[in-house]
């Protein structure tokens, strides 16, 4: 099994590491603050719980604990990985400090992957002497639950390091796409900005309450989108399948949407949706329907499991 090295013990590290350990591999934790890998343990242990009571792993914390090795530098935590996943500070010069280290500390061989939600590799990994084994890795918080995971590499990052890193990933029962080139966003986040600014517009021209539209989603469209994507949707809504269904509807959605602008999410309209949910849900109780959340996302994703087993 491969060795992990994950950079960075805060919630994506920490779900990280479950995924990595949980499959039966080492895994390395570091963090440039102290003590965070010693206070990360603990909580890594109770997600482990979680999961095994909802029915995702089948071994217990007490199994899976000592896969975990805590480390007090970078160069200990990466010498003998074969993968690094790396979770530092959202900003692209800490991570081109960062993936300078790793590159220096790393064995040739080791892909050095980012979990970075917003920054390509060629604006990170640039400068690297062994920029051909950097990629991103980005994760659908949480990633121990949601198991998609977009794989971005740069145009110098070698075809094979990023073929390594997508069986990586799917042997440890992940679902690795392939951003087939770089994009601000990646795939996932471009696919919410869209939907994102429509609610927003939605709800600052008055056509639908912030509430009403999140049920639009929950009970309706996500329901689908739950099991399917948006274009296995499509091709199964019109009888002749996809290039019917272009035929029928298309001319009239993409009509629908010529000339639609957005204003900024600010003032206003921010209050306006801020007071709305925070009379559904007080803020007092942010953190624990967080917890709600991630419970029922576990539930779903056990449920489709078990589904994918029927005929």
């Amino acid at each position: 099994m491969e060795k992990i090295a994950i950079i960075g013990a805060g919630l994506i590290g920490r779900a990280w590491a479950m995924v990595f350990a949980r499959a039966g591999h080492e895994v390395s934790l570091y963090d440039a603050q102290p003590g965070a890998v010693e206070q990360a343990l603990p909580l890594i242990r109770e997600g482990l719980a979680e999961t095994q009571r909802v029915g995702l792993i089948t071994e217990s914390p007490d199994q899976i604990m000592p896969r975990f090795k805590a480390c007090a530098t970078l160069e200990e935590a990466v010498r003998d990985a074969d993968y690094v996943q790396e979770n530092t500070s959202e900003r692209e010069d800490v991570k081109r400090v960062v993936f300078s280290q790793l590159d220096a500390a790393a064995k040739p061989s080791c892909i050095l992957a980012s979990s970075t939600s917003t920054i390509q590799t060629s604006r990170f990994a640039d400068h690297v002497p062994g920029r051909s084994r950097c990629l991103v890795a980005h994760p659908v918080n949480p990633p121990h639950v949601v198991p998609i995971v977009e794989l971005s590499p740069a145009e110098f990052t070698d075809p094979a390091v990023v073929e390594r890193a997508r069986v990586l990933h799917a042997s440890v029962g992940q679902v690795p796409i392939l951003v087939k080139k770089e994009v601000e966003g990646f795939i996932l986040n471009r696919l919410q900005a869209a939907l994102l600014i429509e609610s927003w517009r939605l709800v600052d021209e008055g056509y639908v309450s912030a509430e009403d539209l999140d049920k639009t989603i929950r009970d309706g469209l996500g329901l689908r989108w739950a099991f399917m994507g948006p274009f296995e949707t499509i091709d199964l809504n019109a009888p002749g399948g996809v290039a019917d269904y272009a035929v029928r509807y298309g001319p009239k959605l993409t009509g629908m949407m010529q000339g639609v602008t957005a204003r900024p999410w600010e003032g206003d309209l921010v209050k306006k949706v801020e007071a709305e949910r925070r009379e559904l849900m007080p803020q007092s109780e942010h953190a624990a329907r967080e917890a709600w959340r991630d419970r029922r996302l576990m539930a779903l994703v056990a449920h489709k499991r078990a589904m994918d087993k029927q005929p």
